[in-house]
């Protein structure tokens, strides 16, 4: 009976099998890294706004975030300025620049103005500002120096990994409350770890397992 594989047929397979493993290894590898890429996550991509508006600029004039997002502290929405926040300045400082024409467009017309949301959270997640606000989280913790941004970027992935890294140790990250909007707060390490477990009994955040880490937190 005639040889129906030629003698090389078993290298062969052998070579098809295990580039097949090293193709599907790739893959995964390939798609984890595509997960974790600005491409996907936005970090670091500055989004244009209409009128343009500059979180560097306002916040050197000592304004403060609450001003614009009013409901930080009480909401689970921060908030978005209506038209007639930016008017309040607006209307006597820069009053005439064409930059702002779309604020006046606005404030004449009553319809508001269309912000490109930055940190948009899917759907199937919920989250509430309030609570991470008065439970001593700073702005910055999540969001970087906005002062320092002339256009917001995302600095944080917000995938659900990077909120665990938090909710499993908060000690790391809970501040005192009136330094919130305080840009660039900063402890040493050591000086954190004291303040951390201190504020967390003040403050009576719950770190147990299994409330600070429940599905039902964030899902709903």
């Amino acid at each position: 009976m005639a040889q129906i594989f030629r003698p090389g047929a078993t290298t062969v397979a052998r070579v098809a099998i295990a580039g097949g493993f090293i193709g599907l290894f790739g893959l995964l590898v390939l798609g984890d890294a595509l997960q974790k890429s600005a491409y996907v996550t936005e970090v670091n991509l500055s989004k244009a706004q209409n009128p343009p508006f500059s979180h560097k600029h306002h916040t050197s004039l000592g304004i403060d975030c609450r001003y614009c997002h009013t409901t930080a502290e009480t909401s689970s929405f921060a908030g978005i300025p209506p038209t007639r926040t930016c008017m309040n300045c607006h209307s006597m400082i820069w009053a005439d620049a064409p930059m702002l024409q779309p604020v006046r467009d606005s404030w004449a017309t009553g319809q508001p103005l269309k912000w490109t949301r930055v940190h948009d959270l899917p759907q199937f997640v919920y989250y509430n500002h309030s609570i991470h606000v008065n439970k001593g989280i700073g702005c910055a913790t999540c969001h970087g120096r906005v002062d320092q941004m002339p256009l917001v970027h995302r600095e944080n992935t917000l995938y659900m990994g990077w909120c665990l890294d938090c909710h499993r140790d908060p000690a790391k990250f809970i501040r005192p409350r009136d330094k919130i909007t305080q840009m660039d707060y900063a402890a040493s390490a050591g000086e954190q770890a004291e303040l951390g477990a201190e504020l967390i009994q003040k403050y009576h955040v719950n770190t147990n397992d299994f409330r600070m880490l429940d599905c039902y937190n964030c899902h709903r």
